[in-house]
């Protein structure tokens, strides 16, 4: 019996020794590579004034400044604002890390209605009708008459309809939205959309979280 339980104890000891080895060896879970920039812009240049005024998420002395061109209509734009955004907004804006800038660059008249809209919104809530666009992206962006269900998304958010046609009808507002997208294309090279520039290097594509946080780690 005593030898039974040598043996038992030797075994048991030897099992815990190889599961703790085979522990000690696992491979460590490979850390997101940032991507790589596809060129640079003057930051001084870049953060100008410009038609409109800047719509901006973050605290001003944030060490990170994020400028993204964005079309409303664009669904890879649509991916970033539902799936990265809100992350990025937890744990990097909100945590004073990150300024992030939202400019238009429409590529079609319904993206230009949408970023109007977004303008106009009631008590100055642009990045909330952004969201809400994005969102709901598939009601109005791909619909044979989008009209309908942007006044009722305009509506929901606080519009009157006197409000909505006054926005929608706003020569300027266009012109300036027209113009905030020529700059991005003149000045900065902006060809497509989600299109970024973090601290001045230009990133294309929606970045997912695990790619944006590993570019802002690399910074901060």
């Amino acid at each position: 019996m005593e030898m039974t339980h040598t043996l038992l104890t030797r075994r048991a000891a030897l099992a815990s020794t190889a599961i703790a080895a085979a522990t000690v060896t696992l491979p460590l879970p490979a850390l997101a590579q940032a991507p790589s920039p596809a060129g640079s812009v003057d930051m001084g240049r870049l953060l100008a004034e410009g038609p409109l005024e800047e719509q901006v998420k973050g605290a001003a002395d944030a060490p990170i400044t994020v400028v993204e061109y964005a079309s409303m209509t664009c669904g890879h734009c649509a991916n970033f604002h539902t799936d990265t955004w809100p992350t990025i907004k937890r744990d990097y804006v909100d945590t004073g890390k990150v300024r992030f800038i939202i400019r238009e660059f429409p590529f079609d008249p319904r993206a230009r209605a949408a970023f109007m809209l977004a303008r106009c919104a009631p008590g100055g809530k642009y990045f909330e009708m952004v969201d809400v666009l994005f969102k709901q992206q598939g009601s109005w962006a791909r619909v044979p008459d989008a009209r309908p269900p942007l006044q009722n998304l305009a509506k929901l958010a606080g519009f009157t309809q006197e409000s909505f046609e006054a926005c929608l009808t706003n020569q300027k507002l266009l012109d300036d939205i027209n113009a905030v997208q020529e700059r991005g294309a003149a000045e900065f090279g902006v060809t497509a959309t989600p299109t970024f520039f973090i601290n001045g290097k230009k990133y294309s594509g929606a970045l997912t979280v695990e790619q944006m946080s590993a570019i802002f780690e690399t910074l901060l």
